[in-house]
């Protein structure tokens, strides 16, 4: 069932929320549905690439911004002239941060494209090159945290973002699209769940080879082992113990 949507936030939200390490772990920038860049964080893990392709097509098209709960992901995104810059955090009441990074993204997107080459550019055509960009302005904002504010560099590209909307993703997917997350969630489950298993029959099995390699060893180590002693007494051909 959907949960009710939190109250309105705005960035003030950021002076009463524990100044944790803020983690920014996935960003993309869209033409509506038509991915053109984007880059994850090795540590991310989830279906949050299944809930953002179906957060797009919710995405309208005018000028915005807005944030997005689903379970435990954070989804904030900023629209300019048809382009979504759109990024996933871990925080639920901290917005000065991604918003910084949309905005610095934005802007270096703008700066190396324009606003013609992103409106006929097919899709993750801009990916190669524009990912790099996004992976290092995401280690940037990581590593300045909640400092973000203090650093002159970006202070003045930090624009205000009272008003900003957080809304259950839930209150704007159809029920066949709840669904269809559902399924994923739970193929993701199954699927977790049967590496699991297929990982234990595995070491299993290598435990019983590396047993058994053991136990040949040692029945080849204590063949000769008695065959030596026997050699010591008899000869190794043995002609002592046949001559008595």
């Amino acid at each position: 069932p959907a949960r009710s949507a939190p109250p309105p936030s705005s960035v003030d939200d950021d002076n009463t929320a524990p100044k944790s390490k803020m983690t920014l772990v996935y960003a993309l920038v869209s033409r509506q549905k038509t991915v053109l860049a984007e880059y994850t964080a090795t540590s991310a893990t989830g279906n949050f690439p299944t809930v953002t392709r179906v957060l797009l097509s919710k995405i309208p098209p005018a000028d915005g911004r807005m944030t997005y709960v689903y379970d435990e992901y954070v989804f904030h995104y900023v629209v300019e002239n048809g382009i979504c810059f759109l990024c996933m955090s871990d925080e639920h009441n901290r917005h000065r941060v991604p918003f910084a990074f949309l905005n610095d993204i934005k802007n270096s997107f703008v700066q190396r494209y324009g606003n013609e080459v992103p409106q006929r550019a097919i899709a993750f055509s801009l990916n190669e090159e524009f990912s790099r960009t996004i992976s290092s302005r995401m280690e940037y904002y990581n590593s300045a945290g909640s400092n973000v504010d203090g650093l002159s560099a970006v202070k003045n590209q930090i624009e205000d973002v009272k008003g900003v909307m957080v809304e259950n993703i839930e209150r704007v997917l159809e029920r066949g699209e709840k669904i269809e997350l559902l399924v994923d969630k739970t193929d993701r489950l199954n699927q977790q769940a049967f590496q699991f298993k297929s990982s234990s029959r595995e070491l299993q099995r290598a435990m019983w080879w590396k047993n058994a390699r053991w136990a040949a060893f040692l029945t080849v180590a204590g063949g000769f082992a008695v065959f030596f002693v026997a050699g010591m007494f008899c000869g190794f051909d043995f002609h002592r113990c046949k001559a008595q």
